[in-house]
């Protein structure tokens, strides 16, 4: 693809546009209480340094600006909050690979798991950094050593001076996979001379659904750089495939397995007592625990060391036994592989107030899927799910066991289910088509 200078696409961007003086008033205030909390924050750092890994030790730096350079210039920055965003915006990273090998590819994430799962994913073949602080002078550090074309960020994080010093620089930056729910909107709306301005220095913003569509004009993003891109979790989930070594050996026809996957504080206790039930008529059930973050890891732990029960751990474990009925995944990156001898998924987040997770991992891989009322992350995923009967919402143990024994003594109809969720993926495909295309009409 033969790509136009940055003086030539420049003419695209939002310039027009002319922050009131409220406006300008409004971001500094945020960046002086901003850095005034730094102190605690690089104090916490320097916590985490002590108590984990040197990974987080280099971070502060890269928290001020200070990042190395990249191998080359005038390439794409993309901005991942943490492991969720990685994973979604990777596919999309991968197709920009393809289209333009000599591109440079650099990847920005806030949390020590989002890092970890970028090295998972792509090595050594991006550059990878903390972002930094989200101060005027940090961030124009930062895009003077990366000298970036464009910046894609994806889902929801939007900083203020990141995104303006990018429009002061006429460097395009694209929300991809935007996501907008309803009680973000009403937060935002309480700090709107902060917030809208970000709207009018966006580029592009590439919605995933119809509520994060409306959600964006609701706030005063102009329609006209608003696409309806869809959901890229749909092709991201669709192509994802993970080498599977953790439960080799494990026949999901012989031994029925449930995954709690991505769960959260309280999911657990609700997942045991409802296991509990449902073996006095599925003895050999098995339930795998993955906790969404690491740091819960041990606390999971203990919470099956109280149980009257042996399990496992995959981390002091090469292999699983086929005869282990809880296990506990307690490592980055293999959630894939549990929901591959899945029979039902339980995703999390859903029980425990935070939105639900990505119910379309396990939907991509056949398996039915059962969620908590908590679903506003991905309303609209939810509700195809739904409607085509691969996904039903249960409100507490009870409800679990009682959908979990009846996939269990109709195995036709978990099958037909899980089928069900794989066609809505195939059916709805079409987003990373949609934003490849968006991102190549700046050049």
């Amino acid at each position: 693809m033969n790509i136009r200078k940055n003086t030539e696409m420049n003419d695209d961007l939002p310039n027009d546009y002319a922050p009131s003086l409220k406006e300008d008033v409004c971001r500094w205030a945020y960046s002086f209480i901003l850095t005034l909390a730094i102190p605690f924050t690089t104090l916490y750092l320097l916590y985490k340094s002590s108590n984990r890994n040197k990974d987080v030790d280099h971070s502060r730096f890269e928290r001020f600006g200070f990042v190395s350079h990249p191998p080359k210039m005038n390439g794409y920055l993309f901005h991942c909050v943490s492991v969720g965003e990685v994973v979604t915006a990777s596919c999309l990273i991968k197709r920009i690979m393809q289209e333009e090998p000599n591109a440079q590819i650099t990847i920005t994430t806030t949390t020590s798991t989002g890092s970890a799962r970028v090295r998972d994913i792509f090595g050594k073949t991006v550059h990878h950094f903390y972002l930094p602080f989200d101060l005027q002078i940090s961030m124009s550090l930062m895009l003077n050593r990366i000298k970036p074309k464009m910046v894609l960020i994806t889902e929801v994080e939007l900083w203020p001076n990141l995104i303006h010093v990018c429009w002061k620089r006429k460097i395009p930056v694209l929300a991809i996979n935007a996501r907008m729910t309803d009680r973000s909107v009403k937060n935002y709306i309480k700090i709107k001379y902060l917030f809208s301005p970000m709207l009018h220095k966006l580029s592009h913003i590439c919605a995933q659904g119809e509520r994060d569509y409306k959600n964006y004009t609701t706030l005063g993003a102009d329609k006209s750089r608003i696409t309806l891109t869809q959901n890229i979790k749909f092709d991201q989930a669709a192509a994802q495939q993970t080498k599977q070594d953790t439960f080799k050996g494990i026949n999901k026809n012989a031994t029925p397995t449930l995954v709690a996957g991505s769960t959260h504080e309280l999911e657990e206790s609700a997942l045991l007592s409802a296991m509990k039930q449902l073996w006095k008529t599925h003895p050999t059930l098995r339930l795998i625990i993955v906790p969404r973050h690491p740091e819960r890891f041990l606390t999971v732990k203990k919470i099956l060391e109280n149980q009257n029960e042996s399990f496992e751990c995959t981390s002091e474990s090469q292999q699983i036994s086929p005869n282990t009925r809880l296990v506990l995944l307690d490592e980055m990156g293999k959630l894939n592989s549990a929901y591959q001898i899945a029979n039902i998924a339980f995703v999390g987040g859903s029980l425990a107030d935070k939105g639900g997770h990505n119910a379309l991992e396990p939907a991509a891989l056949s398996v039915p899927v059962i969620m908590g009322p908590n679903t506003y992350n991905n309303p609209l995923i939810c509700e195809i799910l739904a409607q085509r009967g691969a996904l039903v919402i249960v409100k507490n143990t009870n409800d679990i066991v009682s959908q979990c024994s009846y996939w269990l003594s109709n195995p036709d109809k978990a099958l037909n289910c899980g089928n069900a969720g794989r066609q809505v993926l195939d059916e709805n495909s079409g987003a990373l088509e949609k934003t490849w295309f968006k991102i190549k009409s700046f050049y």
